[in-house]
């Protein structure tokens, strides 16, 4: 592949640059040994970026080294980068998965499928990249990445994160500013800075012909910071007796934004035509020589054209003429006149296909012009089909800046906010907005404006605000389209129950109210979210008794569709529901279908969400390990494309559960901050969750109803359910037993209208708690007839420890032994330390010494070796379980071949035994 904009020889020698060195030759060293790796270099422009990638290329002569540059051109293009990347290996796409094929294929334009979640197509080009590697070890060269397009770019970038066992490197530079670099942020960076002193002045020496000045060499080096680039053009074109120290210097010296000028002085003195040719040269894309030299016989240029810049040292002649620094690129770019541009853009549009035609034709034009708006809104159709929402904002963007109507430009840039939103640009959808603001004409444009305000601040986790905003939008529109206000208040309906208290505005039950007013229960498919939103709204305006029913027939009517589709935080609510009702067994196959639905998809934050809100599922059955395993691969997905990590602060419930305090409080203390900084109630009410539940285990029952009283709310959002047993008990155990009456109070009224078992196994083991008289052995026998008819194996346990604490205080040790051996085995087995030990020690004081479990070889595996072996247990095989886990057959390789070797087995067939005889909370993830 050429790559326009660097010279292929071996340009000039390297001086210094150890730390660059060391750190390119660890990078190709992990190639050669058949592992991945990254490496993004970023610093000012001529810093010497260009020449380390191709030192890399030097050093890498046994690897196949591909190359690619950015070009600012091409910015707009969704997966055009990619595209030339990719290209030569467009062989191997009938051997991907049906899916990914598919979904490479919609973004390149070559099949008419509809646009895949762009995940999806990033897994595809990692395993089309991996596979090419496979063969002989690879290394990508990424140049100016900065003028990528926002597509190619986050699919690169989540390349590089997925990287592992992959024969496969990546190299990135990028400019400080210039384009969007942010995409890049998560990856292992390295900053390249000007030479030290003495290195500059060794590469300026090398670089004259003739005498060097020592005062001269010392003013060059500190007035161009040691850019190399600066330097190296010093050498070339000053005068001899300048550098003799004889004639004086120029001021100011071509350095950073100087050193574009002299390009731009150097480029001005070629003949007319050259020029020309450049800024069409500057204008095209890198790698589209057709397209080139069509408009070049457009504009009467040949190839005679290049000679004069070719001796003038601007552009090197080798497979294909380029320019010899992506600098001089845009100098020439940045030199033309206005009229000069569009001049070369008409060329471009009377010989470009007709999707560029219309961008080509939009640059052509100054000033307003619908014709051309128009046709730009008609090329954003194809960028959407193909899933470029970048593209499709940035080519909609120019259509408003070329629209007449103020009405019509102000739709024009929320439709294109609104593609931005899809991709994820956030900062682009506030700016679109505020450009639109000013021409909103009618009810639709400002409902519109308003719900991508609020899709904005539920997405960057702050809720606070949006009911009130949408509620303000449905005033507005509830006259005009009773559809789209019940859509707004679904949405503000979900902000609260995020918010919870903390909504500014108005209230949560004004909210809750409002959409029950708005709800009509029409036809809809089994999936739609929309009736169990109304049941959650309904149970907030007017309390449980009315919304208990609403919500199981809503949970009902999910569980019987064939398929679900995550939406707005769906899995979420879907949990949150089952939570209020008690039933764990909804909650975990519906979570169970949105996990395997996302995963279909590739649609990675929805299945992030999803495992997120499965963990919790687990941890109450008792399977720590499986939800370790989905709390780290959610997490694990967070950072491949690039939304956030979660910091660990998600496996709080777990933290509690497992007795690891500083890890509970340091993310309880970020809980609550998000909380009161963003207005995530919910988050308040899980941190509380989880440090009840640890401060009951560990016996200190003041603290534990110290933070349920924090939660406690006469008129609870959400999950006012999941600590009222815990506080019936802490109260109890505190010797507050008003504080334990009004949980009590609350149990007894919400447990018989939810009427799962958990709610019942609950209601008895607390009614158990507060007799004072025999009835209570009766009342925790039913308490735990109930919990074992459901997965809640914790809870299962928490009831036989309470039930053998309350037979011991008795004098019956051998019965109460039954149950304290069993609570204590569970616990111990599971690893949760903090009830563990308060069982082992009521069984101690019965007179029998409880045994600790042994270790296993199992938990000699990481994390990540864990799930691979799960996985392979249940039978995947390694193409299923690398498309599943979003990495390359090769990373399942490796994994594999570790497990093999820890466990000390040599098939497959052996993993299900270790597993069930290591651990059983591992189980393999839902989603096959």
């Amino acid at each position: 592949m050429v790559w326009s904009g660097m010279c292929h020889d071996c340009g000039p020698p390297i001086i210094g640059r150890l730390p660059e060195r060391e750190a390119i030759g660890s990078l190709v060293a992990s190639v050669r040994d058949g592992f991945g790796g990254v490496l993004v270099l970023n610093g000012d422009a001529g810093v010497g970026k260009s020449r380390l990638l191709q030192y890399a290329a030097e050093n890498a002569q046994d690897l196949t080294v591909v190359r690619l540059v950015g070009v600012e051109a091409e910015t707009r293009l969704g997966y055009g980068a990619l595209h030339r990347l990719l290209r030569p290996h467009l062989g191997r796409l009938p051997a991907l998965p049906q899916r990914q094929r598919d979904a490479l294929n919609a973004a390149f334009g070559l099949t008419d499928a509809a646009p895949s979640d762009r995940h999806l197509v990033a897994l595809a080009a990692l395993t089309l990249l991996s596979a090419a590697a496979a063969a002989t070890p690879m290394l990508c060269l990424v140049d100016d990445v900065q003028w990528l397009d926002r597509e190619s770019a986050e699919t690169l970038a989540f390349v590089g994160r997925r990287l592992y066992a992959d024969c496969l490197g990546l190299l990135f530079a990028g400019r400080d500013g210039g384009g969007d670099l942010d995409v890049f942020g998560a990856l292992p960076a390295l900053r390249v800075e000007g030479l030290p002193d003495a290195e500059a002045k060794a590469l300026l020496s090398a670089g004259v012909a003739g005498h060097l000045d020592r005062a001269v060499a010392e003013r060059l080096v500190a007035g161009t910071g040691g850019n190399p680039l600066a330097l190296l053009e010093l050498a070339e074109n000053l005068a001899a007796e300048q550098l003799a120290g004889v004639a004086a210097l120029p001021e100011p010296l071509p350095v950073n934004r100087q050193l574009e000028l002299h390009f731009r002085q150097t480029a001005a003195l070629l003949p007319a035509d050259t020029r020309t040719l450049l800024l069409l040269m500057a204008a095209t894309p890198t790698d589209d020589q057709a397209a080139l030299w069509r408009a070049a016989g457009a504009l009467k240029l040949s190839a005679r054209s290049a000679l004069p810049a070719v001796g003038a040292g601007i552009l090197t002649r080798g497979t294909t003429v380029a320019f010899r620094h992506p600098l001089i690129r845009s100098a020439v770019h940045a030199a033309a006149s206005g009229e000069e541009r569009r001049r070369i853009q008409a060329a471009l549009a009377a010989t470009s296909s007709p999707e560029r035609r219309a961008w080509h034709r939009a640059e052509a034009t100054d000033g307003p012009d619908d014709t051309v708006a128009a046709e730009l809104e008609a090329a954003s159709e194809l960028a959407q089909a193909r899933g470029g929402y970048s593209e499709q904002a940035l080519i909609l963007t120019r259509a408003a800046e070329l629209t007449a109507h103020p009405g019509k430009r102000a739709e024009r840039y929320l439709h294109a906010a609104t593609a931005h939103l899809t991709s994820g640009n956030l900062t682009q959808v506030r700016t679109l907005i505020e450009l639109a603001t000013p021409d909103l004409a009618g009810p639709a444009a400002r409902v519109h404006a308003t719900r991508l305000r609020a899709s904005v601040e539920m997405i960057s986790s702050r809720p606070r605000e949006v009911p009130a905003m949408l509620l303000e939008a449905v005033a507005d529109l509830r006259a005009h389209d009773p559809t789209a206000s019940w859509d707004l208040l679904r949405e503000a309906v979900q902000a609260t129950i995020i918010g919870g208290r903390m909504i500014t505005g108005t209230t949560p039950r004004e909210v809750a109210k409002a959409a029950v007013d708005a709800w009509r229960d029409g036809e809809r498919p089994a999936w739609s979210p929309d009736p169990l939103m109304a049941a959650l709204a309904r149970s907030i305006a007017y309390g449980y008794a009315e919304g208990a029913p609403a919500l199981a027939a809503a949970l009902a009517r999910l569980r019987a569709a064939d398929e679900l589709q995550e939406q707005d935080a769906f899995s979420v609510m879907v949990s949150i529901a089952g939570d209020e009702l008690w039933d764990i067994e909804a909650k975990r196959e519906l979570l169970e279908k949105l996990v395997a639905a996302d995963r279909a998809r590739g649609a990675l934050y929805g299945l992030s969400l999803a495992l997120l809100a499965l963990a919790k599922a687990e941890i109450w059955d008792g399977r720590f390990a499986a939800a370790e395993s989905c709390y780290n691969e959610a997490d694990d997905y967070l950072s491949a494309t690039g939304y956030f990590r979660s910091g660990d602060f998600h496996k709080i419930l777990l933290y509690a559960w497992t007795g690891q305090e500083a890890e509970l409080r340091a993310a309880a203390a970020t809980m609550r901050a998000m909380a009161q900084e963003h207005g995530t109630g919910v988050t308040y009410r899980w941190a509380g969750q989880a440090l009840s539940i640890f401060e009951i285990g560990s016996g200190r029952y003041q603290e534990a109803l110290d933070a349920q009283l924090d939660m406690f709310d006469d008129h609870p959002v959400a999950l006012g359910d999941m600590n009222l047993a815990g506080m019936v008990e802490a109260g109890l155990r505190a010797g507050d037993r008003k504080a334990a009456a009004m949980a009590m109070e609350r149990l007894q009224e919400r447990a018989p209208l939810a009427g799962t078992p958990w709610a019942l196994g609950l209601l008895a083991r607390c009614q158990a708690l507060m007799s004072e008289d025999d009835e209570a052995e009766q009342l925790y026998k039913e308490s735990i007839t109930h919990l074992e008819k459901v997965p809640v194996a914790v809870e299962l346990a928490w009831s036989r420890l309470l039930f053998g604490e309350w037979l011991r205080r008795r004098k019956r040790r051998a019965d109460a032994r039954v149950q304290l051996r069993t609570a204590y085995e569970s616990f111990e087995s599971w690893g949760a330390a903090p009830f563990a030990e308060r069982a082992r020690v009521e069984l101690q004081a019965t007179g029998e010494t409880a045994r600790r479990r042994t270790a296993d070889t199992q938990f000699d595996l990481t994390a990540q070796e864990r799930h691979v072996a799960a996985l392979a247990a249940s039978g995947l095989t390694n193409t299923e379980m690398a498309t599943r886990l979003f990495v390359t057959t090769s990373t399942i390789e490796f994994h594999l071949s570790k497990v093999f070797r820890k466990l000390g087995i040599t098939s497959r067939k052996q993993i299900q035994d270790k597993l069930s005889g290591a651990d059983p909370g591992e189980r393999p993830p839902p989603g096959r």
